[in-house]
């Protein structure tokens, strides 16, 4: 099956400033697909355009093999969208919003969307305007999510949720995307998303930094730590053939996130003359994030820690 979301070298500019900087990525069906990324990073902004309220300023871009310019509403007819700021009628109530809802969808809508604020414990009578906003979060899936779609776009899901709420969320997404379906979301709870995810795509400073199934990324990637009995003395030449995605150099001990590190490297690390206490531990995606956006440190001013202290190595 071809993928549901195809980006192509896009760029966007706000007047003079570049917000996304040719970011190309594709999105396979029946995954939980992630953008991480900083405030301001330009995840929102290529999530709008995905659905054609805007207009890339370079680049080609399909959702469901529609292009978003020239058919905006068959594809938001198709996609479950929850915005990270919601607009819903203020003067509506919880029912009335979905009574409202249910004329632009098949049979069916209304139904399921009883069955959603119920469980979202959604107070059916109340007024959009008196709901707090987690209670507006939970409307705003509830409309998106009653059409039952196969593909969900999400920015910020979870903001105001409480945490039972949220990680019944976040299950129910992995439910949809073992059923086949696609859930696309944007994020910076990074632990949240380590949970749930299948592939993992980070944004920084507008540009893409990576896009790739979680496992095969953690898998590939190595937190390395050691010691220098002469900390003034360069790093051990043996790692120079890697890719440093980060270092961070405290007193005696540095920190690494290398791509493709090897067994091999770790002996001779073992063994080298100013080495000690080398240890290698596959990373989580947290520190996988920081290696993607954070600069590498060179001391121990501004330098970001990435503790590996009491876990088992892999290398």
């Amino acid at each position: 099956m071809s993928d549901v979301i195809s980006i192509e070298q896009v760029t966007k500019f706000y007047g003079r400033n570049k917000v996304l900087d040719q970011v190309s990525l594709r999105v396979p069906p029946g995954v939980v697909f992630a953008i991480l990324g900083e405030n301001g990073a330009g995840k929102s902004t290529l999530i709008r355009g995905l659905l054609g309220y805007h207009r890339f300023d370079q680049g080609a871009v399909r959702v469901l093999g529609l292009d978003p310019l020239r058919k905006p509403m068959e594809i938001r007819r198709q996609v479950g969208y929850v915005a990270d700021a919601p607009g819903l009628y203020e003067w509506m109530s919880v029912a009335q919003a979905g009574w409202f809802a249910s004329g632009f969808y098949p049979d069916g809508f209304l139904r399921r969307y009883g069955e959603l604020a119920a469980e979202f414990q959604l107070p059916y009578n109340t007024k959009i305007r008196d709901l707090s906003k987690g209670m507006r979060a939970k409307v705003s899936l509830a409309l998106a999510m009653a059409f039952d779609p196969q593909l969900l776009i999400l920015d910020e899901p979870t903001s105001g949720l409480d945490p039972i709420v949220r990680r019944q969320f976040l299950e129910s997404m992995v439910d949809r995307a073992a059923a086949g379906q696609t859930v696309f979301l944007s994020s910076h709870q990074i632990h949240e998303v380590e949970r749930v995810a299948d592939w993992v795509a980070v944004l920084h400073d507008g540009c893409l930094q990576i896009a790739s199934p979680l496992e095969d990324l953690k898998n590939s990637t190595t937190m390395l730590a050691f010691s220098m009995r002469d900390p003034l003395v360069a790093l051990p030449r043996e790692l120079d053939k890697f890719e440093i995605l980060h270092q961070s150099k405290s007193g005696r001990t540095v920190n690494m996130l290398v791509r493709s590190f090897d067994r091999s490297t770790h002996d001779a690390l073992d063994q080298h003359p100013n080495c000690f206490d080398v240890k290698a531990v596959r990373p989580n995606l947290e520190e996988l994030y920081i290696g993607f956006t954070q600069p590498i440190e060179h001391s121990k001013s501004g330098a970001v820690n990435l503790s590996i202290a009491g876990r088992s190595e892999v290398a």
